[in-house]
């Protein structure tokens, strides 16, 4: 049975990892699918891997004013939009002490201010009753000394996640939280970190697991799914944790 038949559904940061993951399942069960990313390269890779006649647009959420031109350019190709992923992010750890203004404003721009932004922007070309998810982390829910300022941004999503859903009662749109525990993404080498540094990195982060391993994209897509679906039209500014145990042991 494909949940999203005919549905039209847009996921910032859909060129790699969860987003890319989540825009192929959506393709697979009947949506058409855009995407954004700031990449083109691998926007265009990716869109070759989603098919089904996949859209892929050039955006930056760090750039407010690059985002509503995105949505433009994807509705007026594939129409107006039921599910909306508001999935670009990124991550960056260092010590309290080394944390820069410039790292700081980097996380805030993107992770908080981008997705409140990327929700804001779409209001015009949402249809009534469509279902928007924020991708968090659960790691908000845990203390990191290196990943505070990270952290702090995912837990704000959450946060705005509520205030959003109650904005939208009455257009009947659901604004719901998904947070992945550690998962196995190209995320972990972009901070600039060696390749022994990220082995390493993820080894200890399976180990504190409960699991006691690291999620894979494909889990991840799952849950995307169900919350784009009417599985979960019971739900609202709710927050769907995925984390193999990771924030509640």
């Amino acid at each position: 049975m494909k949940k999203l038949e005919n549905k039209v559904a847009v996921v910032t940061g859909g060129n790699s990892g969860i987003g890319l993951a989540a825009a192929k399942l959506y393709a697979q069960h009947g949506a058409k699918v855009g995407i954004t990313g700031r990449n083109k390269t691998t926007i265009d890779t990716a869109v070759a891997e989603i098919g089904e006649g996949a859209v892929g647009v050039v955006a930056d959420v760090a750039n407010i004013n690059s985002i509503a031109p995105a949505y433009e350019q994807i509705t007026a190709q594939l129409g107006k939009i039921d599910v909306l992923v508001v999935n670009a992010g990124v991550y960056a750890g260092l010590p309290l002490a080394d944390f820069t203004e410039e790292l700081f404003d980097q996380l805030s721009d993107i992770n908080f201010k981008g997705a409140f932004f990327s929700v804001q922007k779409a209001l015009p070309y949402l249809n009534d009753g469509a279902s928007v998810i924020i991708t968090s982390s659960a790691v908000s829910n845990k203390a990191f000394a290196d990943a505070s300022v990270y952290a702090a941004t995912k837990a704000a999503t959450t946060s705005l996640a509520r205030g959003l859903s109650s904005s939208l009662l009455d257009r009947n749109i659901r604004v719901n939280v998904l947070s992945p525990g550690p998962i196995e993404t190209p995320i972990f080498g972009r901070g600039g970190a060696s390749a022994a540094e990220v082995d390493g990195m993820k080894d200890y982060m399976a180990s504190i697991v409960p699991a006691k391993r690291l999620g894979n994209v494909e889990e991840i897509a799952e849950g995307y799914l169900y919350l784009a679906s009417d599985d979960s039209k019971y739900m609202v500014g709710g927050d769907l944790v995925l984390d193999g145990g990771f924030s509640r042991f």
